[in-house]
C-alpha cells in the first residue's frame, strides 16, 4: 500500500547519509563538539563529556589488560549510573560486545542469559551482590567486576546520601580502581561495522525462552541517527570523526525539540533495555544534551527536578506517567520549558495525554520498536499539530512499513485493516544469537521482519498497533484485540490505565477479563465500570468480568505482564 505521509515533520531528512562507524564514535564525536558541557548529572555529580570519553577509554585499556578481546561478551548487571554509561562505551573500544542483563531477573533468568550470550566477564552492582555471587559459579564467567554507587559521592557529602560502600569478595575487582589504574589508551581494534556485533540483548521471554538478539554497529549506529534527527531535524555530516547536522536552507535548531548542544533531559527509563539504550542514552549524547540521571523512579524527587535542572526534556513508558501526574506536587512544579515527552512500550491514555499537554508547550511524542529493530520503528512527528492519539505516528527515516494478512504474508491489507505489522530497514537485527531456525521465521529472505504485533494505518500513514498476534482472544470465533477494551476503559476518567487478557473456556474460546488500575481517590465500583466499557463495546467485545487491581503489573520497559495476569484470570469464576 503506498503510504500518504501528509505530516512528514518538517525539515526531517526521509533519508539519511549514515556513516559506516562504531557506536562509540558517538560518544567521541560529543566530546569533540561539547568537550566541556556536562553529559551526566547524578546525584550532584558531573561528569562532562571529555571525560566520558576519557573514563570509557580507561575502562577499554582496562578490559584489554584483563584479557578481554574482540567479541568477547560482557555482561552489565547495572542500573543506570555514570559507571554503566563508562563500561557500556568502554567495552566497545574494547571491542567486545555488550550484553544487557536486567536486575530484576530472577537467579535462574540471569543463569540462563550469561551462560547463552558466553559472557566471560560480569559487571555487577554491589547492592545486587548477594544474589549475582549465588549465581555466577553456575556461569562460564571468568572475571567479576563490582561498582558501586557510593563511588559517585565525595567523601564530605557521602554521610547524607545513605549509602555505603559494598565488602568486595575475594577475587572480585574494584570498578573504581580499573580506572584509576589504566592510561585512557584503548586498545587498537578493527572492525566491520556491518557485522561485528555491538549488542547481545535478549528478549522478554514472555512468549517462550529468551531469545539473544545481535545488533551490530552499524544497526545501532543507525537507529541512535533515526532517533536523534527525527528530533533536531537536518542531514547527517561526517568529518574527521564528528557526527555533525547540516539543516535544510531557512530552517533553525529552535525549531526541532533538539537544539544541539543545549538540552537538560531527565533519563529514567533503563540502559538495560533497548528503549533506554538508544531513546535515552546513545541519541541524547549524539545530539549534546545533559542527561540528569535516576537510578529509579521517585515521582517527588522527578518533578522537584525539572526545575532544578531547568529540563527541557523527559520521557519513558505511560507507568512513569500516571504516578508524576497523580502526585500533589505536580500542579505547582514549573514545565514551561519542556520541548519533548517521548513515551513507549504501551499507549499514554487519552485523560493523561490531555493532562500532561496541558501542562508544558512542547510536544509528546509517542514511539514504536522492537529489539529486533534495536530499538525504534515510528514515532509521532514532533509537531503538536501533528499528534493523534493512539497512534505511534510515522516510520523513521529509511524504514518501510506495511501491514499484511496474518495467515498470509503475500496479502497486504489495505488503509484501515488490521493485519501484521512487518518492518524492513537498516535498523533490523543481525539475526538471534546461536538460533537460525528461530531468525529464519522472523526475518524473510526479502529483508521483511515479523513483528507479530497487529497493526493498521489510516489515511494519512500513521500507524496504529492494535495488539500482539498473540495476545489476540478468539470469542466465539470472533477475533477480539484487548487494546481495543483497553481504549474504552482507559476513557473513562476514573481509570489510570488496564489491561485485558482471555480466559480458556471450551465452549466459548476465550472470555475477555479486564483488569483496571484506578486513579488514586476515584471512586467508582467494578460494576459500573464494566457497565460504561460494555456500553460502547459490540456484543462481542464485551468484557465479561472486571477486577479492579492496586497496580497493572509491567516489566521495566513498561509492558504490560500478560502472562501474569493470564494466569490469574484462568482461576477466575465468571457468572454469565
Amino acid at each position: 500500500m503506498e503510504k500518504n505521509f501528509k505530516r512528514w515533520p518538517a525539515g526531517v531528512a526521509r533519508n539519511l547519509d549514515y556513516p559506516e562507524v562504531p557506536v562509540f564514535q558517538i560518544l567521541r564525536s560529543a566530546a569533540l563538539q561539547w568537550p566541556e558541557r556536562n553529559a551526566i548529572v547524578f546525584g550532584g555529580m558531573e561528569v562532562t563529556y571529555r571525560e566520558l570519553d576519557l573514563l570509557s577509554d580507561r575502562f577499554a585499556s582496562a578490559l584489554s589488560g584483563l584479557g578481554v578481546a574482540k567479541g568477547d561478551r560482557v555482561a552489565l548487571h547495572l542500573v543506570n549510573s555514570p559507571q554503566f554509561a563508562i563500561a557500556y562505551y568502554g567495552l566497545l573500544k574494547a571491542g567486545a560486545v555488550f550484553v544487557p542483563v536486567s536486575p530484576l531477573l530472577s537467579e535462574r533468568e540471569l543463569v540462563f542469559q550469561l551462560n547463552d550470550s558466553g559472557s566471560e566477564t560480569f559487571i555487577g552492582l554491589d547492592l545486587f551482590w548477594a544474589a549475582s555471587s549465588r549465581v555466577l559459579p553456575e556461569t562460564g564467567v571468568k572475571r567479576t567486576i563490582e561498582v558501586s554507587l557510593a563511588d559517585c559521592y565525595p567523601p564530605i557529602s557521602a554521610p547524607v546520601k545513605a549509602l555505603s560502600k559494598g565488602v568486595f569478595d575475594e577475587g572480585v575487582i574494584d570498578f573504581t580502581s580499573l580506572l584509576s589504574g589504566h592510561p585512557a589508551e584503548p586498545p587498537e581494534i578493527s572492525l566491520d561495522v556491518k557485522e561485528d556485533l555491538a549488542h547481545i540483548s535478549y528478549t522478554g521471554g514472555t512468549t517462550g525462552t529468551p531469545k539473544g538478539i545481535m545488533v551490530t554497529h552499524y544497526n545501532a549506529l543507525v537507529n541512535s541517527c533515526q532517533l536523534s534527527y527525527w528530533f533536531s531535524g537536518g542531514q547527517i555530516t561526517y568529518k574527521d570523526g564528528v557526527i555533525g547536522l547540516e539543516l535544510e536552507e531557512g530552517d533553525k535548531g529552535e525549531n526541532h525539540p533538539f537544539r544541539r548542544g543545549l538540552e537538560m533531559s531527565l533519563v529514567v527509563p533503563p540502559w538495560f533495555h533497548a528503549m533506554g539504550a538508544f531513546g535515552f542514552l546513545n541519541m541524547q549524547l549524539m545530539a549534546g544534551n545533559t542527561l540528569v540521571v535516576f537510578p529509579r523512579f521517585d515521582p517527588e524527587e522527578f518533578l522537584r527536578a525539572i526545575p532544578k535542572y531547568r529540563a527541557t526534556c523527559f520521557g519513558g513508558a505511560p507507568q512513569l506517567f500516571v504516578p508524576m501526574v497523580d502526585h500533589p506536587l505536580y500542579p505547582e512544579i514549573d514545565m514551561s520549558e519542556i520541548r519533548l515527552v517521548a513515551s513507549g512500550g504501551a499507549p499514554i491514555p487519552f485523560n493523561l495525554m490531555e493532562k500532561l499537554l496541558e501542562k508544558f508547550p512542547g510536544v509528546i511524542c509517542e514511539a514504536y520498536g522492537l529489539s529486533e529493530a534495536t530499538a525504534i520503528v515510528s514515532i509521532s512527528p514532533p509537531e503538536r499539530g501533528a499528534l493523534k492519539v493512539g497512534s505511534v505516528g510515522l516510520p523513521v527515516a529509511d524504514t518501510e512499513v506495511k501491514i499484511v494478512d496474518p495467515e498470509d504474508y503475500d496479502r497486504e491489507m489495505a488503509a484501515g485493516e488490521a493485519g501484521e505489522v512487518c518492518v524492513r530497514g537498516p535498523q533490523l537485527m543481525k539475526g538471534f544469537w546461536n538460533n537460525p531456525e528461530e531468525t529464519a521465521v522472523m526475518l524473510k529472505e526479502d529483508g521483511w521482519l515479523l513483528t507479530g504485533d497487529i497493526g493498521k494505518f489510516d489515511e494519512d500513514g500513521y500507524l496504529y498497533i492494535v495488539d500482539r498476534k498473540k495476545d489476540m482472544l478468539i470469542y466465539k470465533g470472533y477475533n477480539v484485540y484487548p487494546r481495543d477494551l483497553e481504549e474504552v476503559l482507559n476513557d473513562h476518567p476514573s481509570v489510570a490505565q488496564s489491561a485485558v487478557v482471555g480466559k480458556k473456556d471450551e465452549r466459548k474460546g476465550e472470555i475477555p477479563i479486564a483488569f483496571v488500575q484506578l486513579i488514586p481517590g476515584a471512586e467508582v465500583t467494578e460494576e459500573e465500570l464494566l457497565e460504561y466499557a460494555n456500553s460502547n463495546l459490540a456484543a462481542y467485545k464485551k468484557i465479561r468480568l472486571l477486577k479492579v487491581v492496586e497496580a497493572v503489573p509491567a516489566s521495566e520497559a513498561g509492558k504490560v505482564l500478560r502472562r501474569e495476569l493470564r494466569d490469574l484470570a484462568q482461576s477466575m469464576e465468571i457468572r454469565e
